[in-house]
């Protein structure tokens, strides 16, 4: 039999079987599985290995005849003694034969590593895990800006890139040694690599207590489609919720505060509000106040007087917001639970769940 000819070579040019074979063996990479697991804080669980002085994901080579999900769930149990099925993907990275610090014994030729979706896991599950003895020394999870400091620079790379593509909900992205090849404005920003602010603070659904100083006042600003606004520091790729610190011209109000900040910081116009509740500080001691709100218009973006920087505006459902902070587990769920009877109320709908983050730069009024 005679095989049509290969991409580069001479168009017209038939080859047989064993020369074709031959020549597609010659170029042939790696196959490799990994699967990202993070806790209800967001850490990213990441395996001690004898072997390496960097962490790792749980994963490992695909055998012969064996899909990178098969591969996945198999050194999930392999490694932690968890039975898992792995269906969701994040990320497929193209590693170059540069791109790993790879003995030349190896004779590496680059790798296509398969990065999957291991969810989210709960106290329960962590404590069933048992790791393999002489292969996995222990198990840890880190905050992701920590991640450059605890993998090797690849690995840290697309773990980052895998989490970004979680959080953006778009499926799986493509990359070339652990970067998009087609950046979203997560990765143009670079959100998660600066550490996030532990802020575990107590929800309450109801005024602020006499007496208690209200420091801050936040706002959930919904679009009409149940989107919520976000702002990300350029530099640093921080996220925050649209609002912040009282001043004197606010005259003792919160609400004030919120519609001043959100106008700032944001160029943006709040229709109907509604109050949420309040964070209770004890470090102040003081109140954070939180507030539900119809996003009318968003105007041109400008500098923020206080700090001097322009902010990217996104638009995200609310579980997503939740992905960008380090809240707490319960303390997350008692405020997003808080935002959405805000939302209700405000008569908005409740956005569709995962769906693409969309940066917002030009003035749009709903």
């Amino acid at each position: 039999m005679t095989t049509a000819s290969a991409p580069d070579d001479i168009p017209g040019v038939e080859m047989k079987d064993e020369a074709y074979g031959a020549l597609r063996a010659s170029a042939a990479l790696w196959a490799g599985t990994s699967v990202l697991i993070t806790d209800r804080r967001g850490r990213v669980l990441l395996q001690r290995v004898p072997y390496r002085p960097t962490c790792l994901l749980p994963g490992g080579a695909v055998d012969k005849g064996e899909s990178p999900a098969r591969g996945a769930a198999r050194e999930l149990e392999e490694e932690l003694g968890v039975a898992a099925t792995v269906t969701r993907g994040l990320a497929v990275d193209w590693v170059s034969p540069v791109g790993r610090a790879a003995p030349p014994a190896l004779r590496f030729p680059g790798e296509l590593l398969h990065v999957f979706d291991g969810g989210v896991w709960g106290d329960d599950r962590i404590a069933a895990v048992r790791p393999a003895p002489g292969e996995i020394e222990g198990i840890e999870f880190a905050e992701p800006a920590a991640l450059p400091s605890l993998m090797s620079p690849g690995d840290a790379r697309r773990v980052l890139s895998a989490l970004r593509a979680r959080i953006n909900g778009a499926g799986p992205v493509l990359l070339e040694d652990g970067l998009p090849i087609a950046p979203t404005v997560l990765d143009r920003v670079g959100v998660l690599r600066t550490a996030r602010a532990r802020h575990h603070l107590p929800f309450h659904a109801g005024p602020v207590p006499a007496g208690l100083t209200v420091r801050q006042s936040w706002v959930w600003a919904f679009a009409p489609d149940g989107r919520v606004l976000l702002l990300l520091e350029p530099d640093t790729g921080a996220p925050c919720l649209p609002g912040g610190t009282t001043e004197p011209e606010d005259g003792g109000d919160p609400l004030a505060t919120a519609v001043r900040e959100c106008r700032e910081e944001a160029a943006a116009e709040l229709g109907k509000t509604r109050y949420l509740g309040y964070l209770s500080d004890a470090s102040g001691p003081c109140a954070r106040v939180r507030y539900a709100a119809v996003l009318a218009s968003l105007g041109e973006a400008a500098a923020d007087p206080a700090t001097g920087q322009t902010y990217v505006r996104i638009l995200a459902t609310p579980e997503q917001a939740l992905e960008f902070f380090d809240w707490g587990p319960s303390e997350a769920a008692e405020q997003l639970a808080a935002a959405h009877r805000g939302r209700a109320a405000l008569g908005i709908p409740e956005a569709v769940h995962p769906q693409p983050v969309t940066e917002v730069v030009r003035p749009t009024t709903w």
